[in-house]
Formats: structure tokens, C-alpha cells, sequence
């Protein structure tokens, strides 16, 4: 159950509510996150401006959902994991790949290295060092794509602390 009430465009305010009109009009719905979201037209609209400008990034979205996948694990966001990895495999990324990301790995060692960076700067961004970039550089990173991925690692960290904080979780699969 949602700690947090939901909001529309009918009982939000100011900003919020048209930060949600807009999204409605275009969209014809919002989820549960963003509708919540919508307490805090700063959060919202922070949200919504990196959300757009990471769908710019440079590094490959197959990459980028691996490093999501491996964050949203050490994060414990069950509704961010679900949705990246139906992003994953949406993305044409492999089981085995998905399984090896939630462990924060990869079998190819490039991808498994900017993985690991991902998850440094998560847990520990003053323990990289200078033989991490330059190892990523050797993997044929550029310094864009590097630092792409600390964009989606702030990402993560915001949408998965919100629904932490929001009580969101993944609807249960009546398959299960």
C-alpha cells in the first residue's frame, strides 16, 4: 500500500498540476511514481527534466538498463528492477545477461566494467580511481559515456528512493 496519496490533475496544484495535464494530454495516463510525485513540483519536475535529458545519453540503452538493473538491486526499488528489466528485455538483452546485471556483471568485461562503475559511484564515487577511467577509456569509453553513466545512476537513485520512501511496489503477478 502507497504511503503517499496520488495525485491528478483534478487535485493537484500550481505546477504539478500542469506538469500532470501536460503528461496526461500526451500520454493519456501517468503511473503510480509520477502521480505521487506530483506532492512535490520540484521533485516532479526535476524528475521529469533528467528523466528527458538522460534519453540523450550517449551509451548504449542495453548498457544503461544493465547498470540500472545492478543499482536498483543494491537499492531495493522491486518497481524500478521490474520495469528495467522489462526495459532490458524489451531492449533484446538475453536472461542470462539480465541475471549476470543483477549481480552487477556481464560476461563481456567491457560492459562488466562500466557495470562496475556504476555500482562505485552508488556505494562508493570517492573510491574510484584514476586506473577505473582509464580502464573504461581502454574499453573504448568515451569520457561522454562515462559520465552518462553517473546521469543514470542519479536517475535511479531518485526514482528508487522515491518509491522507497512513497511505499510503491510492484503490482503482484496474479500468475505467480
Amino acid at each position: 500500500m502507497s504511503r503517499l496519496t496520488q495525485l491528478t490533475p483534478a487535485t493537484a496544484v500550481g505546477t504539478s498540476r500542469d506538469l500532470l495535464s501536460d503528461l496526461v494530454s500526451r500520454h493519456g495516463r501517468v503511473g503510480d511514481m509520477v502521480s505521487t510525485m506530483a506532492h512535490s513540483p520540484a521533485v516532479l519536475g526535476g524528475y521529469l527534466q533528467l528523466s528527458r535529458s538522460m534519453k540523450r545519453a550517449k551509451l548504449n540503452r542495453k548498457i544503461s538498463e544493465r547498470i540500472s538493473i545492478a543499482v536498483q538491486v543494491q537499492q531495493g526499488c522491486g518497481l524500478c528492477l521490474d520495469s528495467h528489466v522489462d526495459a532490458a528485455r524489451a531492449a533484446g538483452i538475453e536472461e542470462d545477461e539480465i541475471g549476470l546485471a543483477r549481480a552487477g556483471t556481464s560476461a563481456d568485461p567491457a560492459i562488466a566494467a562500466i557495470i562496475a562503475l556504476g555500482l562505485r559511484i552508488y556505494r562508493d564515487p570517492q573510491g574510484i580511481t584514476d586506473e577505473q577511467i582509464l580502464g573504461l577509456r581502454e574499453h573504448g569509453y568515451s569520457d561522454r559515456e562515462i559520465v552518462d553513466v553517473v546521469g543514470i545512476v542519479a536517475l535511479n537513485i531518485l526514482t528508487g528512493a522515491f518509491n522507497l520512501v512513497a511505499g510503491l511496489r510492484p503490482e503482484p503477478n496474479p500468475a505467480s
